[in-house]
């Protein structure tokens, strides 16, 4: 049998701004042999995700990627060779795989999970996974939406923004969400059951919010930061609840951004803005996946993956994310 080989995605040189192709390296390697204790996984799905961009720039809540090293990435895989008790060959798991054909879990750093039975892989690293997980702590637990009030989400027809509102509808919340264009907008509206959807390539945004949230906003979940996030802070109600979960306007920018200009509103409206990391709820994980499974079930939460084909492209689909050019959670299929 012929040696098997592993396609890997290295950082080759930190980004400044956005994430170019001399960044990013395709190499082909031996692929690993698993040693006593672990296992081998055939990688299906990658994740690809806005914090990353993070990860190949500094040290933050995680340390920065070395120059070097496969790009850090949640997915999905098949345990293919197992030398450990914890896995089984066939066996479907997800966890922290690297951009890259195959990986190795073990019992200690590269742990991986067993996905449950039933769940897709595909959805297993989008609405059972990470970003599954962060729209449903984030607004549960950070916003914390009460019946009656109106949720604004930007970013809606992402990954994370698409489940925010969803959520927020299951709780009883009149929900807006902003997204760039009108293709975007009708499916968060027709198809998603959001009540209004405001489209910030073609609209006046703050006019717009207005129109749509007559009542004001009592929950915002931020994905963008920017000029939206202050457009939402003028039309805050009293009490209101800001969950700061992204800021992807800013991301790729070479210069600190300016901060938000109307902050006073948190003051005189007595408003609370927090920002959340979703590993703080790890111990809680199975919580939400049991919840969010009963939901998918029950047909009240939907999921949309935009698969891209292929390792060598994930670098090109990665820069998608901040161009507005995906629908819904971004994959790669490795295979």
């Amino acid at each position: 049998m012929a040696a098997r080989r592993n396609r890997r995605i290295v950082l080759v040189k930190r980004p400044q701004g956005e994430v170019t192709p001399d960044c990013l390296k395709l190499v082909e390697e031996a692929a690993p042999e698993p040693q006593e204790g672990e296992a081998l996984v055939r990688n299906l799905y990658l994740s690809l995700d806005p914090t990353q961009q993070g990860w190949m720039k500094y040290d933050s809540y995680m340390p920065a990627i070395p120059i070097g090293d496969v790009i850090r990435s949640g997915g999905v895989g098949e345990v293919i060779e197992s030398r450990s008790p914890l896995y089984s060959k066939g066996q479907l798991v997800g966890g922290l795989v690297g951009w890259q054909e195959y990986s190795i879990a073990d019992g200690g750093g590269r742990r991986m999970q067993a996905v449950a039975p039933g769940i897709a892989p595909e959805d297993a690293v989008s609405l059972f996974g990470i970003t599954g997980l962060t729209a449903y702590f984030g607004l549960l637990d950070v916003g914390k939406p009460k019946a009656g009030e109106t949720v604004v989400v930007s970013g809606a027809a992402g990954a994370t923004g698409s489940v925010v509102g969803q959520i927020a509808k299951i709780v009883g919340c009149r929900v807006v969400g902003i997204a760039g264009g009108p293709e975007k907008c009708r499916w968060l509206t027709d198809e998603l059951g959001f009540d209004a959807a405001v489209d910030y390539k073609h609209e006046d945004v703050g006019k717009a919010l207005a129109a749509a949230c007559p009542k004001g906003i009592d929950v915002y979940f931020d994905n963008v930061g920017g000029e939206i996030l202050d457009a939402v802070l003028l039309q805050i109600n009293r009490g209101a609840r800001l969950s700061l979960c992204g800021a992807i306007s800013t991301y790729t920018s070479e210069v600190p951004p300016p901060g938000p200009r109307h902050l006073l509103q948190l003051i005189v409206k007595h408003g609370h803005m927090e920002g959340f990391l979703v590993l703080d709820y790890a111990a809680r994980f199975p919580e939400a996946v049991g919840q969010m499974t009963k939901w998918a079930a029950e047909g009240k939460l939907k999921n949309r993956v935009d698969v891209v084909d292929g390792i060598e492209n994930t670098p090109a689909a990665y820069r998608r994310l901040f161009t507005g050019g995906n629908t819904g959670k971004l994959l790669v299929r490795v295979g």
